[in-house]
């Protein structure tokens, strides 16, 4: 993955040339849209759109840098939607730590806490090290004492580890896309099913993203998940 250069990534965060799409999450059993999740986006100046793990691949050789741009994202993406609607939001660990150990003093949870606990859920990824899967346990343990609810994102995913702990403590699964292109994998999908089985067992719902058509939808509800996220579904961008 090539990441950006230093003065890319430096005109890109001055320039403001980030946004945010929300992206439907919707309910398999009634077809209503039950929440959104806010997706950063990035742009270069000839409008080209950048992935946003390049960008944050690129930030995080720079602790203040992450938190600046991760912290006006999430600005942006909690203060474009209704207060009706749910939100689910990414939160970077690196950059919720970068602020230091003080959770008092933390922008991250005081601007959670003004949009209200009931309204948002924070979506934790974790990667393919010890200390990512040992943050995401410390941010859960830090979000389940302010009633903030939380979701284990990007699960299944060939790059990310399963820690038994977090998995436990999160109320939302998010199962990566790489499910579907991998449906037709026996043993892998044995391995899912009992995921499934064990969220509902202990209270707990499941997303399958990455759905962009009717059979994608078909499979979805074969395996018996309560929501969908995908492209199948229109989504609402705001740029700056």
């Amino acid at each position: 993955m090539a990441l950006l250069s230093q003065r890319d990534l430096l005109e890109l965060i001055e320039a403001k040339r980030f946004g945010v799409e929300y992206q439907p999450i919707v309910e398999l059993s009634s077809g209503d849209v039950f929440a959104y999740e806010a997706l950063s986006r990035f742009r270069m100046p000839d409008g080209r759109f950048v992935r946003p793990d390049i960008v944050y691949a690129s930030l995080h050789d720079n602790p203040l840098l992450l938190l600046q741009v991760e912290l006006a994202q999430k600005k942006i993406q909690l203060s474009n939607r209704s207060q009706a609607e749910k939100v689910f939001v990414n939160l970077d660990q690196d950059a919720f730590y970068a602020c230091g150990q003080d959770l008092l003093d933390n922008p991250f949870i005081e601007l959670i806490q003004l949009e209200g606990k009931d309204r948002v859920v924070v979506e934790l990824i974790e990667n393919s090290e010890i200390s990512d899967a040992l943050m995401s346990l410390s941010m859960i343990e830090v979000f389940n004492q302010l009633g903030v609810r939380t979701a284990l994102d990007d699960l299944c995913n060939a790059k990310s580890m399963l820690s038994v702990a977090v998995l436990q403590l999160v109320e939302w699964i998010k199962l990566d896309r790489c499910v579907l292109e991998k449906r037709r994998d026996a043993n892998f999908m044995i391995f899912v099913s009992k995921i499934i089985d064990f969220a509902h067992a202990t209270g707990k719902k499941v997303v399958l993203e990455g759905i962009e058509s009717h059979d994608d939808w078909f499979f979805a509800k074969m395996l018996g998940v309560d929501y969908v996220q995908g492209f199948y579904y229109r989504s609402q961008f705001i740029t700056r």
